[in-house]
């Protein structure tokens, strides 16, 4: 594989690791997650809580009146992982998150993975659920149809990969290994969506599939990132992929069910398959 994107790609790597191997270095490293953990969820929720209280009729009018804020909750991660940064040693944090955006090298099949590979997951998902008898009624794609899916296109992943991929995952590697943190980066980031899955009105059972999709996901992301040298700007395009082709945006459980097994699939697929993406990292001395 080319190596990234030369001499300052290997500095911005060693910036993303604390001075000092060993275990007190790694529970700092996972503390800091933490701390982005709680600064996500806190900003996140606070600002989504009105336009739910409002849905649930805790508060006269509209859901739609606390819009605003809720749609600015969804910048969280971006705003935690800007403020547990500037809390790293060394003053390397900021660089340590916002880096690897330069490491671009990594490879054009990677891009194809990243930019395609969602969408044709569910293709292939729901490929298998007709031949098994299944619905014909189920849409191939569900691309971007209005302005607000087409902006969330861009605007989305810029709002949460520099906080998901770009600070919490390679700190919690450090700490867990990488399929440990990849799980439990996973449900957190899960937890975090399940506010935004009850303001828009999903069935429980639409509910608990987007939950295994956010985490199956999670695994493939961390997959990506654990072959591309840990590249926030192939997160970007990972993300990106997800918002071309969504099936959350039929709105239907069955389509969600696709969806879900076909990553669950991918995700163990390259967890039993691939041993080099999960296997412990080597730490410079």
């Amino acid at each position: 594989m080319p190596s990234g994107s030369g001499p300052s790609s290997k500095s911005v790597l060693r910036a993303r690791e604390p001075s000092g191997a060993g275990p007190a270095a790694e529970v700092f490293v996972a503390s800091r997650s933490w701390v982005f953990f709680a600064l996500t969820l806190s900003f996140t929720w606070i600002l989504q809580l009105p336009a739910l209280l409002a849905k649930l009729g805790v508060l006269s009018g509209p859901a739609e009146r606390f819009l605003l804020p809720a749609a600015l909750g969804g910048f969280g991660p971006l705003v935690a992982a800007v403020m547990a940064a500037k809390l790293e040693r060394g003053g390397t944090g900021l660089r340590s998150v916002f880096g690897t955006l330069g490491t671009w090298r990594v490879g054009f099949r990677w891009y194809l993975v990243a930019l395609g590979g969602f969408a044709a997951l569910y293709v292939a998902g729901l490929a298998g659920y007709r031949l098994a008898g299944g619905s014909v009624s189920l849409r191939w794609f569900y691309p971007p149809e209005n302005a607000q899916q087409v902006a969330a296109l861009f605007v989305v992943p810029l709002t949460e990969e520099p906080g998901w991929r770009g600070f919490a995952l390679p700190r919690l590697q450090r700490r867990y290994g990488r399929l440990r943190a990849s799980l439990v980066l996973g449900a957190l980031w899960a937890i975090w969506h399940s506010m935004m899955f009850v303001l828009q009105g999903v069935t429980p059972a639409s509910f608990c599939l987007g939950m295994l999709v956010v985490v199956a996901g999670s695994v493939l992301f961390s997959w990506i990132y654990n072959h591309t040298q840990g590249s926030l700007l192939l997160a970007l395009v990972a993300h990106a992929g997800v918002h071309l082709s969504n099936p959350f945006r039929a709105q239907q459980a069955t389509a969600l069910a696709v969806y879900a097994v076909a990553l669950l699939g991918a995700a163990l697929a390259v967890v039993c398959l691939d041993r080099e993406a999960w296997a412990p990292q080597r730490t410079s001395t």
